[in-house]
């Protein structure tokens, strides 16, 4: 995996990579999100820093940081249009802690992924919703991302250079 100091001012704070220090808070970020969803999360800590800190990488995380502490999060993992040679991101998760919502957090969490998934080569980001998450839906359109056919509703964006 490419290692780089991916770290991106805010209006809230900063938006950066994970590190090994904040496994246990991302973990419990997974199971907020989770919860929302009407799951039960699995993750461990030890898959957790597997998937992201091990000999094979299978993901990327970025947090986002206010005052020191740890308010979202988002997860992205490698896509491709093979036929095209190109390399694409899904925006696997995204999730924003409730008291830290409406305050520019999940816009500099997608901004990061898009910078993340350029530094990786990648032309498109791409992201899905649950189909009754009509707000999700106008966010990540409000944000360029174009609706494309599929259910659950999927979104891309294509990425310049």
């Amino acid at each position: 995996m490419i290692q780089d100091n991916l770290c991106l001012p805010t209006s809230f704070g900063v938006v950066r990579n994970v590190r090994l220090s904040d496994t246990d808070k991302v973990v419990a970020l997974v199971s907020k999100l989770a919860a929302y969803h009407g799951d039960v999360a699995a993750l461990t800590r030890t898959e957790f820093e597997r998937d992201v800190f091990g000999d094979r990488p299978w993901i990327y995380v970025l947090v986002a940081e206010a005052k020191g502490e740890l308010v979202g999060y988002a997860a992205l993992c490698g896509l491709i249009q093979l036929q095209f040679g190109a390399r694409g991101m899904d925006m696997h998760h995204l999730f924003v802690e409730e008291a830290f919502r409406g305050r520019g957090v999940g816009h500099g969490l997608v901004e990061a992924c898009m910078s993340k998934a350029r530094l990786l080569s990648c032309r498109y980001l791409a992201v899905g919703t649950d189909p009754e998450n009509q707000a999700a839906q106008a966010f990540y359109e409000g944000l360029g991302f174009a609706r494309r056919d599929a259910h659950p509703p999927r979104f891309s964006m294509r990425l310049e250079g």
